[in-house]
């Protein structure tokens, strides 16, 4: 198969449905025809190691792999696999006779609505991130688990390909920092390894290694009617796609930090968090977010010319140093805080404590959404507002829930921030021992704002359907009459927020960063 084939495919006269004119997309691995409607992607018959698309058995097998495994995440996107029969010269697509290719065919998508496009014009968003964290979410919640005698997954098959990447991108470097920067990543990788070894065995055990995506990135993401659609996941090889549902999850944080959208990286992973309560699986997002960037400081050595000159290799190296440099943020000590909210149900806890994941990269921890994880969804009336899942047991129980969490987060490197409304003074000593024993600075956010605008904000919620919170006018008027007020050792540790004024929230992580300057 040459190029011959795809001039051939070029005539309109070969699809069932009119054509508005063909564009070539051609990558490493595939041609893609656009003609309107439809989109016709066909593999190359290409071995690079990694993939082995050389026969037309071959080519076909992952043409109905693509097919299958890209239809979990998509809806009528993917439509079939069809051959293509007659001669190069003059091909049928779905004719009768012997097949000498295969293509997919697929609904076709506007260009500029890739995520990637949108982000580059300024047009990524929030609800594109909360989309994808929900969609991804979902997705690994859903997706087979690769069954315990596979060896994906393991230990040393963890291991394995971030000892590649060292291997294959030292040949490539001469400059005395460039070397002595990979030796002090291999030696945290392997330090990381080593105190991680444990956890990547009970991942493997518990279920966590899964079929998934395998390449999630902004280049595999865009707007069909409306909605957030991911696409394009690895098909060609085993081990890239059975993996850690956090190996999925830390590229699109990495692929996102790399573009310079540290806000939304953490939104999203905070996000991602919030929806499968893996918080244990936190541990392991830098190590993977380290191994992207070098898998993509590797490919920019890998793409450069054999006869490059120099103007190309200083290109290529600075891509490369980029990336390496993205990674060896990840192995840096992290500083880290607890923060709790305080404060009436719809007095903007929520909106608070968001500002503290984008800009500080703290996690988000809502009582709302783990009360409900523990007890179910039960929806109960105002006048059984301390029965059920809202009785001083359960309630106990879900602010032991919340601390746990909070310990389990700090030890894997981040800071915190608890979310519930922390109205008792015991829920507020609690939180302040896990930040005494885990060493880290205490602080508590106390939200105010005027009782009209609280009502507003919580009819708004209400209308809205879309928080997790079940609390209602009659609840906040009897959260203010019972709450207990700050002492005088806990305002030591708070500060006010107005919740109506954003300068006011600007100031608060400005003096957090004052004071942890690695945040």
């Amino acid at each position: 198969m040459s190029q011959a084939l795809i001039n051939a495919l070029q005539n309109p006269a070969l699809y069932p449905h009119p054509v508005d004119g063909f564009q070539l997309i051609e990558t490493h691995i595939s041609w893609v025809l656009l003609t309107g409607e439809y989109a016709y992607k066909i593999k190359k018959p290409m071995n690079f190691g990694f993939l082995d698309f050389t026969s037309l058995g071959q080519r076909q097998h992952f043409c109905n792999e693509e097919l299958r495994l890209n239809q979990r995440m998509t809806e009528g996107l993917y439509l079939e696999v069809l051959p293509i029969t007659g001669s190069v010269e003059a091909p049928r697509i779905g004719g009768e006779g012997q097949a000498f290719e295969y293509v997919l065919k697929m609904r076709q998508f506007p260009q500029g609505q890739m995520l990637n496009t949108l982000q580059a014009n300024g047009e990524l968003g929030t609800s594109h991130i909360d989309q994808m964290a929900r969609q991804i979410a979902e997705f690994h919640l859903q997706t087979p688990r690769v069954p315990a005698d596979q060896p994906y997954g393991s230990p040393e098959s963890v291991m394995a390909p971030v000892e590649q990447n060292f291997e294959q991108i030292r040949p490539f470097l001469s400059d005395k920092a460039d070397l002595q920067q990979l030796d002090n990543l291999q030696a945290w990788a392997r330090s990381s390894f080593e105190r991680l070894e444990g956890l990547f065995a009970s991942r493997k055990a518990n279920g966590f290694i899964r079929e998934c995506h395998g390449d999630i990135h902004l280049g595999n993401a865009t707007v069909i009617d409306g909605k957030v659609v991911i696409f394009d996941c690895i098909e060609f090889n085993e081990p890239f796609r059975k993996t850690d549902v956090w190996a999925d999850t830390g590229f699109l944080a990495m692929d996102l930090e790399d573009r310079g959208l540290k806000c939304l990286a953490r939104r999203f992973v905070s996000q991602y968090l919030e929806l499968t309560g893996d918080y244990e699986g936190l541990q392991l997002l830098n190590f993977y977010k380290a191994y992207r960037a070098l898998v993509r400081a590797k490919i920019a050595l890998f793409s450069m010319p054999a006869n490059a000159d120099g103007v190309q290799r200083a290109t290529s190296l600075r891509t490369y140093r980029n990336y390496a440099n993205l990674a060896e943020s990840y192995s840096a000590i992290p500083s880290r805080l607890l923060a709790i909210t305080h404060g009436v149900s719809a007095v903007g806890k929520s909106h608070v404590a968001m500002r503290l994941v984008e800009a500080l990269g703290a996690v988000r921890v809502r009582s709302d959404v783990e009360r409900k994880r523990l007890f179910g969804e039960q929806q109960q009336d105002a006048d059984q507002l301390h029965t059920g899942i809202y009785g001083q047991d359960a309630s106990a129980a879900t602010y032991q829930r919340l601390h746990e969490l909070a310990a389990m987060i700090l030890r894997a490197g981040f800071p915190v921030v608890l979310d519930a409304t922390y109205l008792k003074a015991e829920q507020r000593q609690a939180a302040a021992g896990v930040a005494s024993e885990t060493g880290v600075p205490f602080l508590i956010l106390d939200c105010q704002a005027p009782e009209a605008v609280i009502a507003s904000w919580l009819q708004q919620r209400q209308a809205q359907n879309s928080d997790p919170s079940d609390a209602t006018l009659e609840v906040v008027k009897a959260q203010q009459q019972n709450r207990e007020p700050l002492n005088a050792q806990e305002q030591q540790h708070s500060t006010r927020i107005d919740t109506q004024e954003s300068s006011g929230m600007d100031q608060v992580i400005e003096q957090i960063r004052q004071r942890l300057p690695g945040l």
